[in-house]
């Protein structure tokens, strides 16, 4: 093995290796001064015994100097999986909570959700610095996702030509059909003299309420960001008229601030309990036109309210003509993690339950609206 691979290994098995793989100098001692300072919290370590033992090396690393020490001796993707193991598996509230820190850090998802877990112990000085992380995750998503929105609310490709040559409306079949007889087989390459674009049609669009119920507790936080930049994407479009509902056991209307994500996000209040009834019973009172309503509820279905009148607040909405969505998780992942049997029995009485991305509610939305 060379000794570039005895150092990864070193790295990755500790201290308690040095023996049989030698020592570490240079960068990589920094690398393992860096990941013991953080790896060396686990308490598993101590359960098997395999603690560093003494303290006769140079004074422990702060914070601060830590930071310093990641982004200097690792690649941007290790950096940023280190801060989100420091700030959601250990739970380091002083990366975001500490002002030097904050004025050091880079902008990240897992900063972010570290901020609103603990932006109720800031002062408004270490508020103003967490804000910045907010903003720029905030603007990233916002650009990231509205590009979907609009791809999705632009009209269905038709089989039409177009003269309008667009990226996204390229027609490969037809291009490659009436191309064929320039493919040179010795090149193994096909030379396009005329390419071929797919015209849209574009979308009738008719009056669409979009309410958008989001459970604020700490297992759906990343559903409460994407729902709140997702709302911010959907708002103004034409067809749409979009209602944001954050809830625990009270529902707060946040749809006056819907439009500025950022302040949205700010004045969320993560944890407490669960009233989803309660939440839908408030939705139903919003809507105008029931056969032209979308009631999204994103919520992990873990009900601490009356289960019963959850399902009969649901069933209420599907029979009146409304679209009603249990979306257990609404992020880039989509992974859910919900009470199943909860959501079942929404399924039962005519709701669709699942997961999504932004983009795939989007789609959804733009679907029904266009009809």
């Amino acid at each position: 093995m060379t000794d570039m691979g005895l150092e990864r290994w070193r790295l990755i098995l500790g201290e308690p290796a040095g023996g049989c793989l030698g020592g570490l100098s240079g960068d990589a001692a920094g690398q393992d001064a860096a990941l013991d300072w953080l790896y060396g919290r686990d308490g598993e370590l101590g359960r098997r015994d395999i603690r560093r033992q003494g303290d006769t090396g140079p004074s422990q690393l702060t914070t601060v100097d830590w930071l310093d020490d990641i982004t200097r001796l690792f690649p941007k993707e290790t950096v940023e999986r280190l801060q989100r193991d420091a700030v959601e598996r250990y739970e380091i509230d002083d990366i975001v909570t500490d002002p030097d820190v904050l004025q050091r850090i880079e902008p990240n998802p897992s900063l972010l959700r570290a901020v609103l877990r603990t932006k109720h112990l800031m002062n408004p000085e270490v508020l103003r610095l967490a804000r910045r992380i907010v903003e720029a995750v905030v603007r990233d998503l916002m650009e990231r996702l509205a590009t979907e929105v609009r791809q999705s609310f632009s009209g269905a490709r038709s089989r039409r030509s177009s003269r309008f040559k667009q990226a996204r409306d390229f027609d490969a079949r037809r291009t490659i059909r009436a191309n064929l007889g320039n493919y040179r087989p010795e090149e193994q390459r096909l030379y396009v003299e005329t390419p071929y674009f797919m015209s849209r049609t574009r979308r009738q669009l008719s009056q669409w309420q979009v309410i958008l119920l989001v459970d604020q507790s700490g297992s759906m936080l990343s559903s409460v960001i994407h729902s709140a930049v997702t709302a911010a994407c959907l708002w103004g479009l034409p067809g749409v008229r979009t209602h944001l509902i954050a809830f625990d056991t009270n529902v707060v209307d946040l749809t006056s601030d819907v439009s500025d994500p950022v302040e949205l996000l700010m004045k969320s209040q993560l944890g407490g309990g669960t009233d989803i009834a309660r939440a839908v019973r408030y939705a139903a009172q919003l809507v105008e036109q029931p056969r032209r309503a979308i009631v999204a509820v994103i919520s992990d279905f873990f009900e601490g309210g009356s289960e019963a009148d959850l399902v009969r607040s649901v069933r209420g909405l599907v029979e009146q003509g409304s679209i009603v969505l249990g979306l257990a998780a609404l992020d880039e992942q989509a992974d859910p993690a919900y009470d199943r049997a909860c959501a079942q029995r929404l399924a039962d009485v005519g709701a669709w339950v699942g997961a999504m991305t932004p983009g795939e509610l989007a789609a959804f939305v733009a679907e029904r609206v266009g009809r």
